[in-house]
C-alpha cells in the first residue's frame, strides 16, 4: 500500500500502481468524469499513469490552468493527427500547450497552408475527437525510437531525439499518430467538444533564423461549445483594444522601418503620457527613500563578463561594439543592475548606509528575432523602472514591505483590481543549482513569506521556480478582458555581490556581503503602456491622459475665446488643446470621442457672453454649460481621488 496525501492534507492509502483516475473515482464518480490529469508531487502527470509510491497528489480539472494545459496540449497532438491523415507526408517539430489554446509546428514540404484549410481540418478533429481515442504513454528505447522516426522520415524528431538518454524518452499514442512527447495527456480525446483553429505563423526551426521555417499554426479547443464562443467575442473586443490599433489612433508612437525593427518612436502625447508615469513612480520613490541614478546605454564587455549577463544574454544582444583601441569592446546593456552595483561600490559602505536604494528609468537592449517582436510588447530597446536595494540579511523583509507598498499605490492609482502574487521559492531536493547560503535562502523565503501573509496578498507558492540566485514575488494581473499579465517583480539576489564582491562594514566592524533586492513595479515602460492601453481600451485615468479635454469652437468667430479658455486650462494645470479646424461641432465632437479625450468643451456666442464652456464627457454627452473655475475645481478634485495618498 502507498500514502496518499489529498489537497486539504488528509492521507489514504491506496494500493500501489493506483492512478489518479481511479483515485478521483473512489472520491465521486462525478469529480472523476471531470478529471483531466493529476498533479503528483508537483509534476504534472496522466490521470492514468500509475502511482508506485507515496505522494502528494491534486486532482486536476478545467478549472485548473495544469488542467487546460493538459487539455490543450492534447489538443495540438489531435490536430496533428487530423493533419497527418489529411496532409500525408507532413512533418512534425514542437506541439506545446500556450497559456490559451495551443499551436503545432509542421513542415507540410511544398504544400501552403492558410486560413482556408482550417474547416477541413477542425472537421477532422472533431471527427477523431468523437471516436473517443484513448492516449497511450510509452517508454521507449533510444535505438527504437530513432528508428522510428527514420522510417517515416521526420528530422525534426530525429533531431529533438539526439538531445535525449535512453530513460528518458516516451511516445504518446492516440488513433492513428504517435508522437515524441513528454505529456501529460487527456485519458482520451471524448472531452474536447468545440475546436478552432485560429491563425497560422512562419516559425524558424529551433527559433534560428538560418534554420528552415516551418507553419505554425495556433488554435484553441474547449468542452463546451458556449465556452468556444464566449472566447471567440473575447478576441474580437481583443482586437479592437489591441494597442498597436489604439496607439495609433490617439498618436502616442510609431515605428519606423529606417529606424529600425523593434525600436518604437514616442510621439508627443505618448510621451507625455509615459513621462507622467515616470513622475508619478519618481515621486512615490522620493518618499520611500530612493535616490535617482543616471547610467550610460553601454558598458565595457568586461562589465557584463563579471555579472553574468554576457554569457546569458550574449546570444540574443546586439554585436558588441568594437573601438580604435585593440581589444577594447562595449556592449549595448542588456540590464542595468551591473551599473548600479558599480554605483554601490564607487565608496566604502557601513551598515549604518544601508539600505541603499537606487532607481533608474534605464534604457536595455536585446536583439529579440524578428518573428517575435509584437507592438510595444516586445521590442529591442525598452526602458525599465528599475531600482536595486542594498541591504543587510535582517533587513530584506521590510524592503520587500516597501516595495509591495508602491507596486500596491500603483495598482490602485490605475485600476489593477484582480491579481495573483507568485511567491517562487527554491527546489529544496535540488538545492545544488542554486547560490547562497541554506541559511539566508530559509531566511528570504520565511521573509517573503511573512509579508505576503501580512499585507494580505492572494497568493500562491511556485516551489523550483525561483532564480538561481535568489527567491522572488511576480505580480499577475488580469486586464478588463481577464486575460493575465506579469506587471512588477521583486527579485533577492546573492549572486551579484559575489561576483561584484560588494561590501559593508558591519556593526561587529568585519566586512560583510549586502543582499540585493532587484524591482521593477512597471516591468518596462513599453510592455506596462501596451497592457494599460489594452486594459483600458485607451481611456486612461484622468491624471495620466495625455489630453484632459479639447476645446471646440463652433466656428472660427470664437477662436479668440477657446484661446482664453485654453490659457486658463493651462494656467490651472489642466492637459488641454484646442481643435480649430474648419468642420462642424458634430465632426469634431465624433472625432474627439474616437481620440478617447474625457471632456469636450464646447464653446459659442452663449459661452462667451456668460464666461461658460458647455461640457461633455467621454461616452456620456452633453454635462451642461459650467463656468471656467468650476470646471477647473472638478478636474483637480477627479485626479485629487483618483491618486489619493499619492498627492
Amino acid at each position: 500500500m502507498i500514502n496518499i496525501i489529498l489537497p486539504d492534507n488528509s492521507v489514504r492509502q491506496y494500493p500501489e500502481g493506483i492512478t489518479g483516475m481511479e483515485i478521483a473515482k473512489s472520491i465521486s464518480e462525478g469529480l472523476a468524469h471531470n478529471v483531466l490529469s493529476v498533479l503528483v508531487n508537483d509534476e504534472v502527470w496522466d490521470a492514468t499513469r500509475p502511482i508506485r509510491t507515496d505522494a502528494k497528489i491534486r486532482l486536476l480539472t478545467w478549472n485548473d490552468e495544469e488542467g487546460k494545459g493538459t487539455f490543450w496540449h492534447s489538443s495540438a497532438h489531435l490536430m496533428a493527427e487530423a493533419i497527418e491523415l489529411l496532409y500525408p507526408g507532413a512533418k512534425f517539430g514542437i506541439g506545446p500547450h500556450i497559456e490559451n489554446g495551443f499551436y503545432y509546428d509542421i513542415d507540410f514540404g511544398d504544400k501552403a497552408i492558410s486560413s482556408e484549410d482550417f474547416p477541413k481540418i477542425e472537421a477532422k478533429m472533431q471527427e477523431l475527437a468523437k471516436e473517443n481515442q484513448v492516449f497511450v504513454r510509452k517508454e521507449v528505447p533510444k535505438a527504437e525510437a530513432l528508428d522510428y522516426f527514420t522510417k517515416k522520415n521526420d528530422e525534426y524528431k530525429i533531431e529533438l531525439l539526439q538531445d535525449l538518454e535512453d530513460g528518458q524518452i516516451t511516445f504518446y499514442e492516440s488513433g492513428h499518430f504517435t508522437d515524441l512527447c513528454r505529456g501529460p495527456h487527456l485519458p482520451d480525446t471524448s472531452a474536447i467538444k468545440a475546436v478552432k483553429l485560429l491563425n497560422t505563423a512562419g516559425a524558424y526551426w529551433r527559433g534560428d533564423e538560418t534554420r528552415h521555417q516551418l507553419t505554425r499554426i495556433y488554435g484553441v479547443t474547449f468542452p463546451k461549445q458556449k465556452e468556444l464562443t464566449d472566447y471567440l467575442a473575447l478576441l474580437e473586443e481583443a482586437k479592437k483594444r489591441d494597442h498597436r490599433k489604439i496607439g495609433k489612433e490617439m498618436e502616442l508612437f510609431t515605428f519606423s522601418q529606417k529606424v529600425g525593427l523593434g525600436l518604437p518612436l514616442w510621439l508627443p502625447k505618448g510621451a507625455l503620457l509615459r513621462e507622467r508615469l515616470e513622475m508619478f513612480l519618481k515621486k512615490v520613490q522620493k518618499k520611500a527613500g530612493y535616490q535617482q541614478v543616471i547610467c550610460p546605454h553601454i558598458g565595457n564587455v568586461e562589465l557584463y563578463k563579471t555579472s553574468g549577463h554576457f554569457q546569458k544574454y550574449g546570444e540574443s544582444s546586439f554585436h558588441p561594439i568594437t573601438t580604435p583601441v585593440p581589444g577594447e569592446e562595449f556592449f549595448l546593456k542588456p540590464m542595468n543592475c551591473p551599473h548600479h552595483c558599480e554605483i554601490y561600490s564607487y565608496k566604502p559602505r557601513s551598515y549604518k548606509d544601508l539600505p541603499v536604494r537606487i532607481a533608474e528609468f534605464g534604457t536595455v537592449y536585446r536583439y529579440e528575432q524578428s518573428g517575435e517582436l509584437h507592438g510595444l510588447t516586445r521590442v529591442r530597446g525598452f526602458t525599465q523602472d528599475d531600482a536595486h536595494i542594498f541591504c543587510t540579511p535582517e533587513q530584506v523583509k521590510d524592503e520587500f514591505k516597501g516595495v509591495i507598498d508602491i507596486v500596491m499605490l500603483i495598482f490602485k492609482a490605475l485600476d489593477f483590481k484582480d491579481f495573483v502574487t507568485q511567491i517562487s521559492f527554491r527546489d529544496k531536493n535540488n538545492k545544488e543549482k542554486y547560490i547562497g547560503t541554506d541559511e539566508n535562502w530559509e531566511k528570504a523565503e520565511k521573509d517573503i513569506l511573512e509579508v505576503a501573509q501580512e499585507r494580505n496578498l492572494n497568493y500562491v507558492i511556485a516551489p523550483g521556480e525561483a532564480a538561481f540566485y535568489g527567491p522572488k514575488m511576480d505580480f499577475m494581473v488580469k486586464d478588463a478582458l481577464g486575460r493575465k499579465w506579469q506587471l512588477g517583480t521583486i527579485q533577492v539576489d546573492y549572486n551579484l555581490p559575489d561576483r561584484f564582491e560588494l561590501e559593508y562594514i558591519g556593526s561587529d566592524n568585519q566586512k560583510h556581503r549586502p543582499v540585493m533586492i532587484h524591482r521593477a513595479p512597471f516591468g518596462s515602460m513599453e510592455r506596462f503602456v501596451a497592457v494599460l492601453i489594452e486594459h483600458t481600451a485607451g481611456q486612461f485615468p484622468l491624471w495620466l491622459t495625455p489630453d484632459q479635454a479639447i476645446i471646440l469652437p463652433i466656428s472660427e468667430k470664437y477662436s479668440n475665446y477657446a484661446e482664453k479658455v485654453l490659457q486658463f486650462l493651462n494656467n490651472s494645470d489642466i492637459r488641454a488643446q484646442i481643435d480649430n479646424r474648419n468642420e462642424k461641432a458634430g465632426k469634431k465632437i465624433r472625432d474627439a470621442e474616437l481620440a478617447k479625450i474625457p471632456f469636450m468643451l464646447v464653446v459659442g456666442e452663449r459661452e462667451e457672453t456668460d464666461g461658460t464652456v458647455s461640457v461633455r464627457k467621454h461616452g456620456q454627452g452633453d454635462l451642461g454649460p459650467q463656468k471656467l473655475e468650476d470646471f477647473a475645481r472638478f478636474i483637480t478634485g477627479e485626479v485629487a481621488k483618483e491618486l489619493g495618498e499619492i498627492n
